[in-house]
């Protein structure tokens, strides 16, 4: 899988940008705030249909423009698909695959799958809960179609019930309806979790070799998905906690309160580790992605380097351009001198200044 063309129209600061990508690497260099991420966030976007920094489609539209337009061409098996987006300001997007309109953005996933690195990743493992499960989701919802309609059913169920829990105040009387939506919480979690615990099991065993070869053997990772509530006691955790629920006014129990824990050498990295072991966790992490991936679509994910190799040391940079050489890559920097001294192979450059890309091979 590749991506061969991108074009935006009024997007961010390209008023209107075409490029022709090599099916190797594809190296975006310039200054900072020159638009480089721009780029990987539209094709980010036609893999997920949302932005890896959270944007919205109206802060995404050029300054001064009522939409913006994305067009992505893949190719697969030597057959070609376009994805077209219309990204409006007050409406919701519209999308079309190879032409035919899309009813909801979660039919698009699956078509282009892409693993995207940034220096923010580097971060995961120190970071918050909700930076792992977004993570898990952001993957999970490219790789099973059934995964993504359950988490977008119990997101949607979730917000409702949490402003059932606030409108309580003003309208006691409804307290009646809660076991409506625990019923739909426990359905749909059930699967998310279900699934969550298999994904991550899968991925601790592309993750535990990966990580001994980057520290030479000398460490052993471990990756345990900590969830909120079992399957199996799920409704019992819901009735327990449903005082605390009306006080607080929020839904204390279900995946969208999951963790996972990193152990190297049974020690806990977010809490016990030093900064070099949970940098090296991470880059392990997206390494153990990208084969976690290959093997589940039985093709090559696309992967967006955005300014991460910048972030490591030599040992850690030689290690992911080694890993990454039979995939397409999208590698954004502000110079190309790493590059030429590790005589790393560059099949085609992009200068990028002021919202404007030259190609200079």
């Amino acid at each position: 899988m590749f991506i061969k063309k991108l074009e935006l129209k009024c997007y961010r600061n390209y008023d209107n940008l075409q490029m022709t990508f090599d099916r190797g690497t594809n190296i975006l260099y310039g200054n900072n705030a020159q638009g480089k991420t721009n780029v990987l966030e539209a094709i980010y976007i036609c893999s997920v249909t949302r932005s890896h920094r959270g944007s919205k489609d109206r802060e995404i539209i050029e300054f001064g423009e009522e939409e913006s337009h994305i067009k992505c061409v893949v190719e697969k098996n030597g057959l070609e698909d376009r994805i077209d987006m219309h990204l409006k300001k007050n409406k919701t997007k519209g999308i079309a695959f190879n032409g035919i309109p899309l009813k909801k953005s979660s039919e698009l996933f699956g078509n282009v799958n892409v693993v995207f690195f940034s220096p923010e990743d580097l971060n995961i493992i120190k970071n918050g809960p909700g930076e792992r499960r977004r993570f898990v989701d952001m993957e999970l919802c490219q790789l099973d179609s059934l995964y993504t309609s359950d988490l977008v059913h119990y997101n949607k169920v979730l917000a409702q019930k949490n402003q059932l829990l606030r409108d309580l105040v003003f309208r006691p009387d409804w307290k009646d309806t809660l076991p409506v939506w625990n019923r739909q919480l426990i359905h749909y979690g059930s699967s998310v979790i279900r699934r969550r615990k298999v994904f991550i099991k899968k991925l601790n065993e592309i993750l535990v070799e990966i990580h001994g070869n980057l520290t030479g053997k000398l460490e052993k990772i471990q990756m345990e998905y900590e969830p909120n509530v079992t399957e199996e006691k799920f409704a019992e955790e819901l009735v327990l906690n449903e005082e605390r629920e009306q006080r607080q006014k929020i839904s204390l129990t279900g995946p969208h309160r999951d963790d996972i824990k990193f152990y190297v050498n049974n020690v806990d990295i977010r809490r016990f580790g030093s900064q070099g072991q949970q940098r090296t966790a991470a880059l392990s992490l997206k390494l153990a992605e990208i084969e976690l991936v290959k093997e589940i679509i039985k093709d090559t994910p696309v992967l967006l380097l955005d300014d991460v190799l910048s972030e490591l040391d030599r040992s850690r940079q030689n290690h992911l351009l080694n890993s990454i050489k039979d995939i397409q890559t999208l590698i954004t920097c502000t110079g190309l001198d790493d590059f030429v001294n590790n005589r790393f192979q560059i099949d085609k450059i992009f200068r990028v200044a002021e919202g404007t890309v030259v190609s200079e091979n």
